[in-house]
């Protein structure tokens, strides 16, 4: 593994760091996120007809720039600096690789092209709140998460004219607005029993979207309701289709996407508080040169460090085609996130508690992620266990 970063990725860093500092500041952020959609359209379209970030990790063959999840991670990183509100975590992270693994040629030579040019988002959706386990994260995704065959969840039924889909999805990231839906549902009842995708066009008839509340509103998240709804098979009909590998594949990565934006998220809180506490003052000094402070922000600087080392191995390993490595990173840098931005709040003292401050907007990120692609313990736990350190009571080696 080379640690060093090619000009390319530096020039992405850069690029997007200069970007987003003067476009994504705390009050336009604010302002993205109660418009319709939930972001800046014209931030994104800047991201994805100037800089490619939508098609940044597919084929050139498709109209992506032909990178890989490092460089999807590096962007992300800084996305999660600046915690700019953008469609690319639910198309290009979740969306546009179930496509390209799973789409037959047609649908990828219609769909990919227009999700790299920024034209057509994507987001994927599957029953409750099994995000975690669907990406196989949290729990084996090869069990009934997508409904099993009973009441709830999302089921699939085969009719003459093709399928028809009835059922609901909750947490569905960009899920409001959104142009194509990849939809998770069970079909085969229990003799045959499979998890299926399937593809959802913007104004499809049967289909209710609602934004939900969100803790994080940088997150934007919507529940899909599903009312005998025809729908087309993502790519072919073929017993040999594997929809949960193909899934977990794209969760790992997802993973090191996610840890690298949330080391990003850390960074900046981290770098804002350093700042605040070199001017507050308290007995005549700045609140800085208190040793115990110094000592806190050590400790956390120390800890975002070990997470972005994590979360680089993560990309890098993934590329190369490691499997399981992301989950972990992800767990370290959520981990990184949610005590820097705890600890943000109490050094700003009264401040950091008041909607005008933007301490709030990070905790509220890293509380959000975790309820969405954690918990931290869980995605250890599974980890451990995939691994099998733990099993007949002999340590993996």
């Amino acid at each position: 593994m080379d640690a060093t970063f090619t000009a390319e990725q530096e020039e992405i860093r850069r690029t997007l760091r200069e970007l987003l500092l003067k476009r994504c500041g705390p009050e336009e952020v604010r302002t993205a996120v109660r418009t319709e959609g939930g972001y800046d359209p014209a931030l994104w379209e800047t991201l994805a007809q100037q800089l490619g970030l939508p098609g940044l990790a597919f084929p050139e063959a498709y109209g992506g720039v032909g990178c890989s999840v490092t460089e999807l991670a590096l962007a992300s990183e800084e996305l999660g600096w600046s915690l700019a509100p953008s469609p690319l975590l639910a198309t290009a992270v979740l969306g546009a690789p179930l496509l390209l693994a799973l789409g037959s040629e047609d649908q990828r030579a219609a769909l990919l092209p227009r999700v790299a040019s920024g034209e057509l988002t994507a987001a994927l959706a599957v029953p409750g709140a099994s995000l975690t386990t669907a990406l196989g994260l949290t729990g084996d995704n090869r069990g009934d998460w997508a409904g099993g065959g009973r009441a709830g969840g999302v089921q699939a039924r085969r009719t003459d004219g093709g399928w028809r889909l009835y059922g609901q999805a909750d947490q569905v990231l960009d899920g409001h607005s959104a142009g194509l839906l990849l939809v998770a549902a069970h079909t085969g009842g229990f003799a045959r029993s499979r998890t299926l995708l399937f593809l959802l066009r913007s104004g499809s008839a049967g289909v209710t979207r609602v934004r939900l509340t969100s803790l994080d509103e940088t997150r934007s998240q919507a529940r899909i309701q599903l009312r005998d709804v025809e729908a087309e098979l993502l790519g072919e009909e073929d017993e040999s289709s594997d929809v949960a590998g193909a899934l977990a594949s794209v969760g790992d990565s997802a993973a090191a996407v996610l840890a690298a934006e949330a080391v990003g998220a850390a960074d900046r809180v981290l770098e804002r508080t350093v700042e605040y506490v070199k001017q507050r003052e308290q007995f005549g000094r700045a609140i800085g040169s208190f040793q115990a402070v110094k000592h806190r922000l050590a400790d956390l600087y120390v800890q975002v460090q070990a997470a972005r080392s994590a979360a680089y191995y993560a990309a890098w390993a993934t590329g190369a085609g490691e499997e399981r490595v992301g989950g972990l990173a992800l767990a370290q840098a959520l981990e990184a996130l949610r005590i820097t931005s705890s600890e943000a709040v109490q050094l700003h003292g009264g401040i950091g508690f008041t909607w005008e401050h933007e301490a709030h907007l990070y905790f509220k990120r890293a509380a959000g992620d975790e309820l969405l692609f954690g918990p931290v313990h869980r995605l250890r736990e599974h980890a451990a266990d995939a691994a099998r350190l733990f099993g007949g009571g002999e340590v993996a080696v």
